[in-house]
């Protein structure tokens, strides 16, 4: 055996100890949502075993949490030259061409992974509405703003669309201001113009659903309703502001809680429902998702977020909210980042707000 073959197996040998640590150590990173050092991680491991298709996927999955998305697709495609049953990169990799524009290439590659992956149903479910959503988006029309662009159906809604667009651009500068940041590209909004207009502001499930950046709102009836089209706009608008500063590890009391104090100046209902109760619930207990909450459940949540975030905003400011949700989005821990940007701990912010 030559001498420069021999190296090459010495010099792999030594390193797949050291690999595995790093790919273990990236996937540790990723879920603690430290995407950064994740990134990090596991660009030293591929350096030094370029043809891990895990550590590709890792990468590429790190990449695409960041929405670094012309890296993450570079790292998911080559992940599945290496290993094209590595089923799992298809579903990142379908979400970066959507977010690039090309629906008919997530649609590929949804569809390749719901087959391979048949008893995942959150896969097909995903898969069934982006079907739906194409077939509404080639029937669509589109207007577009200064900020937003706007599809709805035909053109006999393009005037409640002329009127979603005004009552966004307000929300923007309106919200904007009180943040001192806004979206660094175009938010994309969906008029349903065929579904009835209602309030999806105090919906569990509306919570729920992932955001994807996309602001959906049933619209039909909605323009004899001005006042609460443009709360339900404001509000919709705010998660797609803070999505562009974070896109991971949100509590959903700070999500919703922050989009229901900026949709109105009106928080007398909040403050009505949380007296009424008598005191405000553990923040942990509102960090996950409101979707299996009762309805009264669900009310009393919605209440207290909205209670603590107003108190936020008024101690610290919207700017260093804003900030605390950049910190987020490059995966700093909520407390650690908490007490950075607001200047005392969580625990003590929140014994602050049964005072």
């Amino acid at each position: 055996m030559k001498l420069a073959a021999l190296l090459l197996i010495l010099a792999v040998e030594q390193n797949s100890p050291r690999v595995a640590m790093l790919e273990q150590a990236g996937w540790e990173a990723l879920d603690k949502n430290r995407l950064p050092q994740a990134t990090a991680i596991f660009k030293e491991a591929i350096s030094l075993d370029p043809k891990n298709a895990a550590l590709r996927f890792g990468a590429g999955l790190a990449a695409f949490l960041q929405r670094h998305d012309d890296e993450a697709k570079q790292h998911l495609e080559q992940a599945l030259v290496l290993d094209p049953k590595l089923t799992r990169a298809r579903v990142p990799l379908a979400q970066v061409a959507r977010r690039q524009g090309d629906f008919n290439e997530a649609i590929r590659l949804f569809e390749i992974a719901v087959a391979e992956l048949p008893g995942d149903a959150g896969l097909r479910d995903t898969l069934e509405r982006w079907l739906r959503e194409r077939e509404l988006h080639d029937r669509m029309r589109l207007t577009i703003g200064d900020f937003f662009t706007v599809s709805f159906e035909g053109p006999e809604d393009a005037q409640l669309a002329a009127q979603a667009l005004e009552s966004l651009t307000r929300a923007y500068w309106r919200i904007g201001d009180v943040f001192n940041a806004f979206p660094q590209k175009s938010v994309p909004v969906v008029l349903y113009t065929r579904e009835q207009f209602r309030d999806v502001t105090r919906s569990p499930q509306w919570a729920a659903a992932a955001f994807d950046g996309i602001i959906r709102v049933p619209m039909r009836g909605a323009g004899e309703k001005g006042e609460d089209l443009d709360r339900v706009l404001a509000h919709e608008f705010t998660h797609a502001l803070i999505r562009s500063l974070a896109t991971r590890s949100l509590p959903t009391w700070l999500n919703e809680g922050l989009a229901s104090v900026l949709e109105s100046d009106d928080l007398g209902w909040a403050t009505k429902v949380v007296d009424k109760v008598g005191k405000m619930p553990p923040l942990r207990l509102l960090a996950p998702p409101f979707a299996k909450l009762s309805g009264g459940e669900a009310v009393y949540a919605y209440a207290a977020s909205a209670v603590a975030a107003r108190r936020l905003l008024d101690e610290a400011g919207g700017p260093a909210v804003a900030n605390l949700l950049r910190d987020l989005g490059d995966g700093v821990e909520f407390e650690e980042a908490f007490l950075r940007r607001i200047q005392k701990t969580l625990s003590d912010f929140e014994a602050s707000l049964n005072q």
